[in-house]
């Protein structure tokens, strides 16, 4: 009778290994592994581990010698077949009559790739066989180190046996056998073999490792650097969980190896139904790859995708694409605006392609593309393809370089509407092409920096306005403080741009014009700023608070609906007045809408640091001259004097921190924005909570036709949010959930959960997701995603 091995020799542990080396999700072997888990916990006895195994059980201390070989001082690699054995010992004695050498005492040989120490070594070179007893240690060309209490060797150390074997391997992994037969330094033969990458308890040496597999006998491919294990079990604190007849898996040593990856199994899927995916990995050469994938279903046809990864020296390339046969047909339907959605064209043969790549021209220039393409959403979203969810999948080439100071970028631009609900294919632009230059210079001889920018582009709708723009930007600021301690930074500023529309009358613009239009604006702006700030400490001195006043002029001539009226709008679409705009130039989001007239805007800004805490408050306000009640609704500036905006950050203690954000009507006494964020908690657990509320939705901006009628009412619909959430961390687990609700909706927007544990070698995590959210007509169902991680194997997942 065999016995397992016992692992009860000293050895010295190897540093724990914290990051894992994941696969792509999947299953291995799943109705065998499910059965396992089912019925292996309640099955398996302490006996039936012993008839299967062969003896009880027992724990795998791994630990090393305190000296490992190493390679002497004169040692330069690599040995060829014809050259001599070479050997260091500190006692030598030879037989000359059976030609029989004794070595002794801290024994080294090495001979090819290989070398190994021990105690004592009888070489006989008749046979050209070394005995080597007491600990015994080899160092594999692969860095692997083999300890064995007695190991016979032949043919340049490439065949032989060894008895109670250890191996330490790479990313921590440690093997062990009773018994290996090594042929050629290629083929390994390992009987009752235990597998592990998991560290051992250093105070009890004799437990179990938190995970290992235990076969009837391996076979370690050195040559193909493969490990198949056959009759195994996958142990859990020494406890049989999983059965595997059979298991193959790369060597821990190898970064990139051909075959195939774990396979994926989702039992329930509301597109799919039942599937599983079946993906294989080819390594090319050294600077290329290819992952091959094939996706089998119950409710549709089948799916191929490929990934293909390319370096060059100065170059990458990432291609990413599929073609499936899909047999899912969704009914037409009415949009949110009312519009009629026709689906006819989102079922049979249906494909994608994701393409990115970058070169370097020089040390200056360098070009890229990034090509996103699919054939219709409703194919993205029924097989999971990745960009599914996304108002548009976006499109570019460019060309851009690097200056001392400066950034030029040519490129051009298109876009594919992914939701259907809100966005329509025709409606959306190419941008051919747009250029981008920016220019920050050194301080002038007046103590000024002088900045240059430009965007330049050409738009085309096939449905809307098609427009033509040369902007440039000029600005030149000066600092300087005085005596009093105020900081002072004058700015002058010309903003310039000359445009060219057709169809203006179409979105996203809706003018009243239908011919085309050629029209400029030049806008010049000064501006005056002054900080003053106060400072003094607190707390002993290990706490200092500023206090600052700012106060800004600005002069500009005004603007107004009459001065943009047949000027094109593609990048100021949205207005922003919050604490972060208060002292911005222009509040718009671009440049084809302008901030001009008189302003003065205020502000007091309060800074309180201690103990590396804070607290940092800013409540500020802007006064105009001129207003337009019809130019920028909900905008906070329909009076003389603007909505108070406030914004804070806080951090108080470790355990409680906010951001918040909030603009308030002085004439309404109501708030017109609100967004806060915050969490509490002690070091194990921690809840967050934000809120988020605009008068309209974002949409109100993007979409302002003129209806014979009312628009509808989701351009008038307030946005009221509530997010809440809860995690935990305690040592290896963590668990998580959290709420998204629409208030002014009543309606949630999506909930989930994570829970899971990770260690040094192992990791659990199930999540679970429910989006309430409707996508091109269809509301998103629920998600659960379980996966196993098991340290240099892979990652095994079910979704559902």
């Amino acid at each position: 009778m065999y016995r397992s091995v016992p692992f009860t020799r000293a050895l010295h542990p190897l540093r724990p290994m914290t990051v894992l080396r994941q696969l792509p999700r999947g299953l291995l072997f799943c109705a065998t592994m499910l059965g396992g888990v089912i019925g292996g916990m309640a099955a398996w006895s302490s006996a039936a581990q012993a008839d299967a195994v062969g003896a009880p059980r027992r724990s795998m201390p791994i630990h090393a010698p305190k000296s490992q070989p190493q390679a002497p001082a004169n040692f330069s690699g690599t040995v060829s077949n014809t050259d001599p054995m070479t050997f260091q010992a500190d006692h030598v004695s030879y037989d000359s009559r059976n030609g029989i050498a004794t070595w002794t005492g801290n024994v080294q040989v090495w001979q090819n790739d290989q070398i190994m120490r021990a105690d004592r070594i009888i070489y006989d070179r008749n046979t050209g066989i070394a005995s080597a007893r007491g600990n015994v240690a080899m160092v594999e060309p692969d860095g692997t180190v083999l300890f064995t209490d007695y190991a016979e060797l032949s043919n340049g150390m490439r065949d032989g046996i060894m008895t109670r074997l250890y191996a330490q391997m790479a990313d921590n992994a440690r093997m062990a056998a009773n018994g290996m037969r090594r042929s050629g330094s290629k083929i390994s033969d390992l009987t009752r073999v235990v597998y592990t990458a998991c560290e051992i308890c250093a105070k009890h040496p004799e437990r179990a490792p938190f995970w290992q597999i235990r076969a009837f006998d391996a076979t370690h491919d050195m040559q193909h650097k493969r490990l198949e294990f056959r009759d195994a079990f996958v142990d859990f604190f020494g406890v049989p969980v999983f059965y595997l007849p059979a298991f193959s898996m790369t060597d821990p040593s190898v970064r990139r190896q051909s075959g195939f990856l774990t396979p994926g199994f989702t039992p329930h899927d509301r597109y799919l139904g039942t599937y599983v995916t079946i993906p294989y990995y080819w390594v090319i050469d050294r600077q290329s790859d290819i992952t091959l994938q094939g996706l089998f279903s119950t409710r549709t046809g089948p799916e191929l995708t490929a990934n293909y990864r390319r370096y060059f020296s100065n170059a990458r390339l990432n291609l990413v694409g599929g073609l499936a046969y899909d047999t899912h047909r969704d009914p037409n339907y009415v949009n949110t605006f009312g519009q009629d959605v026709n689906t006819s064209n989102d079922h049979g043969l249906q494909g994608y392609i994701f393409a990115n790549g970058q070169i370097s021209i020089n040390k200056t220039w360098r070009a890229g593309a990034n090509i996103r393409w699919a054939s219709s959403p409703n194919y993205m979203r029924d097989y999971r393809v990745s960009g599914y969810g996304q108002d548009t999948l976006n499109s570019s080439i460019y060309l851009e370089g690097f200056g001392t100071g400066s950034y030029s970028r040519l490129d051009a631009e298109g876009y594919e509407g992914m939701n259907q609900g809100i966005i329509h294919n025709q409606d959306l632009p190419w941008v051919l092409p747009r250029y981008t230059y920016s220019y920050f210079g050194q301080p002038d001889a007046w103590g000024g920096r002088f900045s240059l920018d430009t965007t330049d582009f050409y738009v085309y709708r096939e449905n809307g306005t098609s427009d033509q723009r040369g902007q440039l930007s000029l600005n030149w600021d000066r600092p300087f403080h005085n005596s009093l301690g105020q900081i002072w930074n004058l700015t002058l500023h010309v903003e310039s741009a000359i445009h060219r529309a057709t169809e203006l009358n179409q979105q996203p613009n809706y003018a009243r014009t239908t011919t085309a239009q050629v029209q400029g604006q030049v806008l010049p702006t000064m501006g005056l700023k002054m900080n003053w700030p106060f400072l003094r400490s607190f707390n002993h001195n290990t706490g200092t608070q500023v206090l600052e006043p700012i106060v800004q002029f600005l002069a500009a001539p005004n603007t107004g609906n009459s001065t943009s009226s047949n000027i094109p709008n593609e990048d100021s679409l949205t207005y922003e007045f919050t604490d972060s705009t208060l002292f911005a130039l222009n509040r718009y989001a671009g440049t084809d809408r302008l901030d001009g007239g008189l302003r003065a805007n205020v502000g007091l800004h309060n800074n309180w640091t201690w103990n590396g805490h804070q607290i940092d408050v800013l409540i500020g306000e802007s006064f105009q001259e001129h207003i337009d009640h019809n130019r920028i609704p909900y905008s906070g500036l329909n009076h003389h004097l603007s909505d108070v905006v406030m914004g804070t950050h806080m951090v108080p203690n470790r355990y409680f921190d906010f951001d918040g954000k909030m603009r308030l009507d002085p004439y309404g006494g109501k708030v017109d924005f609100a967004d806060a964020l915050g969490s509490a908690g002690v070091s194990h657990f921690r809840v967050t909570g934000g809120y988020l509320f605009e008068p309209v939705t974002p949409y109100y901006y993007y979409a302002q036709r003129s209806y014979t009628s009312a628009a509808p009412d989701i351009y008038y619909r307030p946005v009221s949010e509530l997010t809440v959430g809860a995690a935990s961390n305690w040592d290896n687990w963590h668990l998580a959930a959290y709420l998204r609700r629409s208030l002014s909706r009543k309606e949630s927007v999506a909930v989930g959960g994570d829970a899971g544990y990770q260690n040094d070698c192992f990791g659990l995590d199930v999540m679970y997701l429910k989006q309430y959210t409707t996508i091109g007509g269809q509301q998103s169902n629920s998600t659960v995603m379980f996966s196993l991680t098991f340290k240099t194997i892979g990652t095994f997942g079910i979704n559902g």
